[in-house]
């Protein structure tokens, strides 16, 4: 069963956002539910080329993982991007390093399949459109702990740069791109 618990509204009028923010509690009230007042808030998130206080920038902010964010586009004009979370790239880099240190002494074809399986996973989550240098960094990290891990299975024989990308030559790790056009039903 899916819950569509988390949303976002925009307003064009500050006003309008704070009324929205009082009625909301009342009609949510109405059918039993409730809002969790750590995570709502108002958040100024204005194109940059509005006029505003020079001093303030236009906002960010994250939700569901990812932070939302004003930028230009290539055809000069400004967008809403998202990228990975800070917060929740670290999460994911201690939790997958936390796994490699348990389980460093497994067969390193055993390691590779479980560190694919974990990286197609998260770029499955987090490969969305103009996220793709977040989900390179995340690879390029992922490798490089899986590497001090391999290192530190010996005393004696050490994993350079050089052994391991030969290693990675064998054992290549999943590509950072998009899954989510895999996941569709294809047309016949």
């Amino acid at each position: 069963m899916r819950y569509a618990d988390d949303f976002v509204m925009g307003f064009a009028q500050e006003e309008d956002a704070k009324r929205v923010m009082e009625v909301l509690p009342k009609r949510f009230e109405r059918y039993g539910l409730t809002i969790h007042p750590d995570k709502t808030r108002l958040v100024e998130f204005w194109k940059p080329r509005e006029p505003r206080d020079p001093n303030g920038g236009p906002g960010h902010f994250d939700f569901l993982g990812f932070t939302h964010y004003w930028a230009t586009a290539k055809n000069g004009r400004w967008v809403v991007k998202r990228k990975t979370a800070k917060s929740r790239m670290s999460r994911a880099l201690t939790k997958i390093g936390e796994w490699m240190a348990k389980h460093r002494h497994l067969p390193v074809r055993e390691q590779w399949r479980t560190i694919n399986q974990k990286l197609v996973g998260h770029f499955r989550y987090y490969g969305i459109t103009g996220n793709s240098r977040a989900l390179a960094h995340f690879r390029y990290e992922v490798g490089r702990r899986w590497r001090g891990w391999l290192n530190r299975r010996s005393q004696r024989a050490r994993m350079t740069w050089d052994r391991m990308n030969k290693l990675l030559a064998r054992f290549p790790l999943a590509p950072a791109i998009s899954y989510a056009s895999k996941l569709r039903p294809q047309r016949p």
